[in-house]
């Protein structure tokens, strides 16, 4: 079964490609059918994933996956949030190192431990409308400055709770059982969608 990422990013391609691992599902991306990336005009994960997924469904025919993820910091009254991409944003795209700098100089004059958590919600949607959402959580606290090089985003300042390592110095099979995408994964597994 084909099931079309609604993304062109190839950092969440490559980790859902191996947290699907033993599925028979060929992933592929909205990359790979030329598609535009619809505006995501919603206040929620949940609302996010959805515009993205029906999106992708429709433009393709095809069963469609979204994530929609983000970093929520206490002390910034959950922000960046749904927010956390357009952090990074620059004239040249994304640069996440900047928005990483650009959280630690809001953090200034709060106190530490900096609690935050990661959320990834998956819309799976059909091309006749139907879908189904799933939410996961990781939580843990932010460090500065970023260290590791595995992962993507801000993983580099991020410490999963239960962990020294950030999520960018943990190998992907660890962050792969204990990230929020990983525990969107299960719960979505669980629905035994693809059966």
């Amino acid at each position: 079964m084909e099931l079309v990422l609604a993304s062109h990013n190839k950092g969440k391609l490559v980790e859902i490609r191996e947290l699907v691992e033993g599925y028979d599902l060929d992933i592929s991306s909205a990359a790979d059918y030329d598609l535009s990336e619809p505006e995501e005009t919603e206040t929620t994960f949940e609302g996010n994933a959805r515009i993205k997924a029906h999106y992708c469904a429709k433009q393709t025919g095809k069963l469609s996956i979204s994530d929609d993820s983000g970093l929520e910091i206490a002390a910034l009254d959950g922000a960046p949030g749904v927010y956390t991409a357009d952090w990074a944003e620059t004239e040249n795209g994304r640069d996440f190192y900047m928005a990483m700098e650009k959280t630690r100089v809001a953090l200034i004059g709060k106190t530490a431990p900096f609690l935050a958590n990661f959320t990834s919600v998956l819309c799976l949607a059909w091309p006749d409308g139907r879908d189904m959402v799933f939410r996961g959580e990781v939580h843990g606290h932010l460090e500065f400055p970023p260290r590791g090089k595995m992962g993507f985003g801000y993983d580099p300042v991020f410490v999963p709770e239960g962990y020294t390592n950030t999520f960018a110095e943990l190998p992907a099979e660890v962050k792969n059982k204990i990230s929020h995408r990983a525990r969107a994964f299960e719960a979505l597994l669980a629905a035994k969608p693809f059966e």
